[in-house]
C-alpha cells in the first residue's frame, strides 16, 4: 500500500514508544544489536553497549534472498520495510516522469516496462496495484505518453502463481490479475538484473527483456543478527537460514532464548514447517511470553506451541482478491472486503484505522492514491545522471 501511493507510512506504523508508553514497566531503547554472548547472557550493540538478559526473545524477522547474486540488489529493490516501501514508490513514479522525457520511443517503453519478480502474494499485490496506476491512477496526467501503454510482467520460477495456496484459488488469483492487463511468465528462472532489464531463462531459451524498473518479490533469508545468533549457539538451521527450534520456540540447550516470527523454522504437529506469515509470528510471540509469565511463578512448563491457522490471504487490486478462511475458498469482491477489515484490525492506532478506511473508501470510488508523492531522494534521471528531483531542469 505504501510502495504503490495508497497510504503513507503513518497511516500504517505507528512508533513502538508511543505504543507501548502506558506499559511502565518495559523500557525502550534504540540500538543495532549485532552479536550475541549467550553463555553470559548478554546481547551487543554496534555503538559497543551491552545489555543483560534472563529472557531473550528474538524477532528479527528476516532480509530478501537474491540467492546468492547480491548485485541485483541495486536494480531490483525488494519490499520487507517502510524505507523500501517509499523508496519502491519513487522508483515507479519516477519511471513514468522519464518515460515522458524520453527521447526515443524506445527509451519510453523500456521506462514503461515494469517487471516483478516472484508471484507470491507481495508478487502479485505489487502488479496488481501497478496495473491500477497505470490503466486508472495516471491516466490523465501526462502529455507526451499514455500510461495505459505501460507494460506490467509478473515472472515466476514455479507452475503456478500463489503457491502455498490451493490450486483453486491459485488459478483464481492468475484470472484476476491477467484481467488487469499484467502478464504471468510462470516456469521462468531470472539470470541476470541489470540497468537495462532482465534476462530470464524459458525452457531452453535465454531470453532478454528491456526494463528500467524490476522489483524483486523472491525468497528470505536470515537477517545478520539471527544468522550471529545460530553460529553463537550453533544452532541448526534449515536452507534459508531459519534457526531450528524446540516446541516450546527455544533454541536447543538454551531454554532462556525464544525465536519467534519468521526466523523460527518451527514445526507443526505433523512435523511440516510452519509458514513465515504475520499469524504465526503475532501467536508465537503471546505463546513466548505465556510461557515465561509460568516460569516467573514458578508454575510448570506449559505445552508446546500449537499454531492455529485461520486461514491465507492475498489482494491483488480493487474489489479482487483470493481467500482461503478456515478451509472456506472465497475470491473477487468478498474477499477483497474481509482483506480490508483484517487489515484495518491489526493497524494498531485507532487514529490511523479511521484515516485508512477513508482512504481505501476514497480510492475505491476514485482510483485516486493520496501519497503518489515523489520526495527529494537522489535518483537517476533519464539520461543516467545522478540528481535530485525538484531540479531536473524541466520545470518541475
Amino acid at each position: 500500500q505504501v510502495a504503490t501511493g495508497s497510504l503513507s507510512p503513518g497511516e500504517i506504523a505507528a512508533p513502538l514508544r508511543g505504543v507501548l508508553s502506558r506499559q511502565k514497566n518495559t523500557r525502550v531503547l534504540l540500538g543495532e544489536a549485532v552479536d550475541v554472548d549467550p553463555e553470559a547472557k548478554r546481547v551487543i550493540l554496534r555503538d559497543g553497549a551491552s545489555f543483560e538478559y534472563d529472557s531473550l526473545i528474538v524477532a528479527t524477522g528476516s532480509q530478501t534472498s537474491y540467492y546468492g547474486n547480491d548485485s541485483w540488489r541495486e536494480w531490483a529493490p525488494s519490499l520487507k520495510s517502510v524505507e523500501e516501501a517509499t523508496a519502491i514508490r519513487h522508483k515507479i513514479l519516477y519511471a513514468f516522469e522519464c518515460a515522458e522525457r524520453a527521447a526515443t520511443p524506445e527509451e519510453a517503453r523500456a521506462w514503461l516496462t515494469f517487471v516483478i519478480v516472484g508471484a507470491g502474494a507481495t508478487g502479485l499485490e505489487l502488479s496488481g496495484a501497478l496495473a491500477e496506476i497505470a490503466r486508472e491512477t495516471l491516466r490523465h496526467d501526462f502529455r507526451k505518453i499514455n500510461p495505459r501503454e505501460a507494460r506490467i510482467i509478473l515472472m515466476e520460477g514455479a507452475p503456478r502463481v500463489l503457491g502455498a495456496f490451493p490450486e483453486d484459488l491459485s488459478a483464481k488469483a492468475e484470472k484476476l490479475i491477467t484481467r488487469l492487463g499484467v502478464e504471468v511468465l510462470k516456469g521462468v528462472m531470472v539470470t541476470n538484473i541489470d540497468a537495462h532489464g532482465v534476462t530470464f531463462k524459458r525452457g531452453d531459451a535465454i531470453e532478454s527483456l528491456a526494463a528500467k524498473t524490476v522489483l524483486w518479490a523472491g525468497g528470505v533469508t536470515s537477517t545478520p543478527f539471527g544468522a550471529k545468533l545460530a553460529e553463537r549457539t550453533k544452532a541448526q538451521t534449515d536452507r534459508s537460514g531459519r534457526i531450528k527450534v524446540n516446541r516450546d520456540l527455544t533454541i536447543p540447550n538454551y531454554p532462556d532464548i525464544f525465536i519467534i516470527g519468521d526466523l523460527a523454522h518451527a514445526a507443526d504437529e505433523e512435523g511440516k514447517p510452519l509458514p513465515g506469515v504475520a499469524q504465526v509470528a503475532i501467536q508465537g510471540g503471546a505463546y513466548a511470553a505465556k510461557v515465561i509469565r509460568a516460569r516467573l511463578k514458578g508454575k510448570r512448563e506449559l505445552p508446546g506451541f500449537r499454531y492455529f491457522n485461520k486461514g491465507d490471504m492475498a489482494v491483488i487490486g480493487r474489489a479482487a482478491a483470493v481467500a482461503n478462511i478456515f478451509g472456506i475458498h472465497v475470491s473477487g469482491l468478498p474477499a477483497w472486503l474481509i482483506w480490508l477489515f483484517v487489515h484495518l484490525i491489526y493497524i494498531v492506532e485507532f487514529q490511523s484505522r479511521v484515516l485508512v478506511f477513508i482512504q481505501w473508501g476514497f480510492e475505491y470510488l476514485t482510483f485516486s492514491r493520496g501519497a503518489r508523492l515523489i520526495t527529494g531522494i537522489a535518483a537517476t534521471d533519464s539520461l543516467g545522471k545522478p540528481g535530485t528531483l525538484g531540479n531536473t531542469g524541466d520545470g518541475q
